[in-house]
């Protein structure tokens, strides 16, 4: 299984990697890091997390991960990540 990173994803992550470095940079990086990790243990189990939420295709997931929901799809030996935002109910 091969692991790719969206720039949609990538640029998500960048920029709420800035806001908790805001805060705090180890903060940060302690995110970043175990993120990785739940994201590397997908190629051992990529369909271990729920059918996704928004597609109602079985091929995307819903990771969580600190408050935040992880998009990836499984394709063959592929898993694409796609986004990764934080859901806020706005009632």
């Amino acid at each position: 299984m091969k692991i790719e990173k969206k720039p949609t994803y990538i640029k998500s992550l960048q920029n709420i990697l800035r806001y908790i470095a805001n805060d705090k940079i180890a903060a940060a990086q302690n995110f970043e890091q175990a993120l990785n990790k739940k994201i590397k243990s997908l190629v051992d189990f990529p369909l271990m997390y729920h059918r996704s939420f928004y597609f109602k295709n079985e091929a995307y997931r819903d990771m969580e991960h600190k408050g935040y929901t992880i998009i990836y799809k499984v394709e063959g030996e592929l898993i694409s990540i796609l986004e990764i935002f934080k859901w806020q109910n706005v009632l």
